[in-house]
């Protein structure tokens, strides 16, 4: 088979939506799932459809695109904040889109208002990881002003954590959230129907509660495709975590000292290295490196030692491992490393089952 190569196996995926969709469901919390770590692929997108997920997400307009397009039957959440100059393809090709700027929100609203439609929206609100969001004492006058807004819906209220700051979901920014709802609801006279508390690194707060509040939704991306939860990455019980698995194969395989000699300065990217002497060993050079993947991010499943990376080739100390040139070396992959792979046009992506996404569900 090709290398690079990226092997994806369906079943595991919709495996864990499943179990994921159920262990919420019991706490009346559906699951939004986030596609943008694997670009929207047609064939994830489907097995995720058919494993019971009715709202999909993605950072991109383009790959809402390519579901809807395509005939992916979900729901199209937009969670990268909006572009002002893609408002009219937002409008197009999101059904929702979470929103922090009243400016932009009412570029939709006008976009909307020529596409002769109403655009859904989600009011995210900062509570600490210090990305999107509104501040929550400007709360009243954002919806105070969205609401003259004849082309948009106001459906929720949302809040992001876990990813900027890496600051964690609580009961105590939860139970805030449900009170920011409340508020609104009370307030303005309208009903939400989206509370969105968060994404994976909501799992350790779920398991803790007994009172979910008004929390009803959560973008949920990595534990769906890597079986973790974000907050420690700890594997999540019932789920899989190797879902993907990358190969590399060997180009070269000699023994060589351990230390580089001669002037040293600069590598290729810029780095002065520093090596340990550990006399000559064997070196082996892998055809990937980091224009195809984020290297840091990948683990070998047998015993090899990753010694650095180039653009293109990665170096590993193969051990006692028996491996030959032409021989393929196995990686699983961290949230980084899966993002990057699935964005580079160098790495094949082998569907496992064998299965291919024909557009008609």
């Amino acid at each position: 088979m090709a290398t690079p190569r990226l092997e994806i196996n369906l079943e595991k995926i919709a495996h864990n939506a499943q179990v994921l969709s159920e262990l919420y469901g019991s706490k009346q919390i559906s699951i939004c799932a986030v596609t943008k770590v694997v670009c929207s692929d047609l064939n994830i997108a489907q097995a995720l459809v058919s494993s019971g997920i009715t709202m999909i997400a993605d950072s991109k307009v383009a790959n809402l695109k390519k579901m809807k397009e395509d005939g992916i039957k979900a729901s199209f959440l937009l969670i990268g904040t909006p572009i002002y100059s893609q408002a009219a393809e937002i409008v197009k090709w999101a059904d929702i889109s979470n929103n922090s700027e009243v400016v932009v929100i009412e570029e939709l609203d006008k976009q909307a208002r020529i596409a002769g439609t109403t655009h859904k929206i989600i009011l995210m609100i900062e509570m600490g990881d210090l990305r999107e969001g509104i501040m929550p004492e400007s709360i009243d006058d954002v919806v105070e002003n969205i609401l003259k807004f004849e082309n948009i819906d106001l459906v929720g209220i949302g809040t992001n954590l876990a990813c900027f700051g890496g600051v964690q979901p609580s009961q105590q920014k939860m139970d805030i959230l449900s009170r920011f709802a409340k508020n609104i609801e009370q307030k303005f006279e309208l009903s939400l129907q989206y509370i969105s508390g968060g994404n994976s690194a909501n799992y350790n707060w779920f398991n803790s509660i007994s009172d979910k509040g008004r929390v009803d939704q959560l973008r949920i991306g990595e534990s769906i495709f890597l079986g973790v939860e974000t907050v420690n990455r700890d594997p999540i019980p019932g789920l899989h975590n190797d879902a993907f698995s990358l190969f590399a194969e060997i180009t070269e395989l000699k023994t060589k000292p351990s230390l580089p000699y001669g002037t040293k300065g600069q590598n290729a990217l810029g780095q002065k290295v520093h090596f340990k002497d550990m006399g000559n060993i064997p070196r082996a050079i892998l055809g990937i490196g980091l224009q195809d993947v984020f290297v840091p991010g990948l683990k070998p499943k047998t015993d090899i030692t990753i010694l650095g990376a180039g653009s293109d080739h990665i170096i590993i100390n193969p051990k006692k491992t028996n491996l030959r040139i032409s021989d393929n070396v196995e990686f699983s992959l961290n949230y980084a490393a899966l993002l990057s792979a699935m964005t580079s046009p160098y790495v094949e992506k082998v569907i496992e089952p064998s299965y291919e996404y024909s557009g008609i569900l």
